[in-house]
């Protein structure tokens, strides 16, 4: 997608994948630099190892805790984190939004990505952030991160137990696991609470169903909270918006975001026909 819009715009860049081995990630950004690439994006295992190796680092970035977008500036290398603007793209596009103020976001898992929605809910504005995950250390971990920031959000956290309880007053409810990814579109994070087996899901009218993950679309937890009538959301477009911010702050101009979305949905098409034709 990125090489789409940079086609389109008639840029003299390219986008490349650089797999880099965790020991030699300090070397690589030296011989970045070297080479004079304009900036890069960073993944897993090397969204926090970035950050000591950088110039300055993005409040977002910092509130988060890990960097996935890096450019070069006459001061060094500039990290910042896209996710947060990703994620909250679609949401500021509802053509009649909540009362966000008074919207808890209840966000299922507590890993990398759900740091992203803290940041983004409370940029939303909403008051009251519940967090539910299946470890009580790395439960406890996440909220003592946060006990500084942001600034007028109750964030708490919960055992997967509670979601029975938590989901009915929720009005923006984002799975931020990998439970229901493609090849095992056939679980939901809702089925990991046992006493949510039994009985269906209950949700206030009006809810905002978001799962981060675009493959399957829709995933089996959005038609579960489809049922019940929830708005939906999947996350193809936050991956789209997070890397046309990042473009955009490198090409340091607009950039076509319609093709960016469109290279990215032939992309998924292409890669679903030649799954459906292994099967057969």
């Amino acid at each position: 997608m990125h090489n789409a819009a940079i086609a389109k715009l008639g840029v003299d860049f390219v986008y490349v994948p650089l797999p880099i081995a965790p020991e030699n990630l300090a070397i690589a950004v030296k011989g970045f630099e070297a080479m004079g690439l304009r900036g890069f994006n960073v993944t897993i295992p090397h969204k926090q190892a970035i950050m000591p190796l950088l110039s300055e680092i993005a409040p977002v970035a910092q509130e988060i805790g890990a960097v996935n977008t890096v450019c070069l500036t006459e001061q060094g290398w500039y990290g910042t984190n896209t996710d947060a603007e990703g994620f909250l793209a679609p949401l500021l596009q509802l053509s009649t939004p909540p009362n966000w103020q008074h919207t808890t976001a209840l966000i299922l898992g507590n890993g990398g990505a759900a740091r992203a929605v803290v940041a983004g809910c409370a940029e939303l504005g909403c008051r009251s952030i519940q967090v539910v995950g299946r470890h009580p250390e790395k439960l406890e971990q996440f909220r003592q991160s946060w006990q500084n920031s942001p600034a007028g959000v109750h964030l708490s956290v919960h055992a997967w137990e509670k979601l029975p309880d938590l989901l009915p007053t929720a009005g923006l409810v984002v799975n931020t696991t990998p439970i229901g990814m493609h090849p095992h579109e056939q679980v939901s994070p809702l089925d990991f609470s046992d006493s949510l087996q039994s009985a269906s899901v209950q949700i206030a009218a009006g809810t905002i169903a978001y799962d981060l993950i675009y493959t399957p679309r829709p995933t089996l937890f959005l038609q579960q909270m489809q049922a019940q009538g929830a708005i939906l959301f999947d996350g193809l477009e936050m991956l789209v918006q997070q890397g046309a911010a990042a473009l955009k702050l490198w090409l340091q101009q607009p950039v076509p975001v319609d093709v960016m979305r469109q290279s990215l949905l032939d992309h998924l098409h292409h890669a679903e026909l030649q799954i459906q034709r292994n099967i057969n």
